[in-house]
């Protein structure tokens, strides 16, 4: 399964939801990277993305998007082969 990694906050129901879903597919670890804790994060999260909202999520080396992307991404069939892609 790929690595996940996504950018939260402390208090977002968006990242909440997102971890629930990825949970439910089977992802048992996801990378947190807290950019109300670290204001570094927040600048690759930015620079990598050129979004400032969160969550920010990457599957192995994709960016996702955010909360609305994983579950249009899941909706599409296409989460699950991105999460088993070696």
């Amino acid at each position: 399964m790929q690595a996940v990694k996504m950018y939260t906050t402390a208090v977002c129901p968006y990242c909440v939801r997102a971890k629930q879903l990825l949970k439910a597919r089977g992802v048992e670890q996801i990378e947190e990277l807290r950019i109300d804790a670290d204001p570094a994060a927040r600048q690759q999260m930015m620079a990598l993305t050129g979004r400032r909202t969160v969550p920010q999520i990457f599957i192995g080396q994709t960016h996702v998007g955010g909360y609305d992307d994983l579950v249009a991404l899941d909706g599409r069939g296409q989460l699950m082969p991105l999460l088993g892609a070696a």
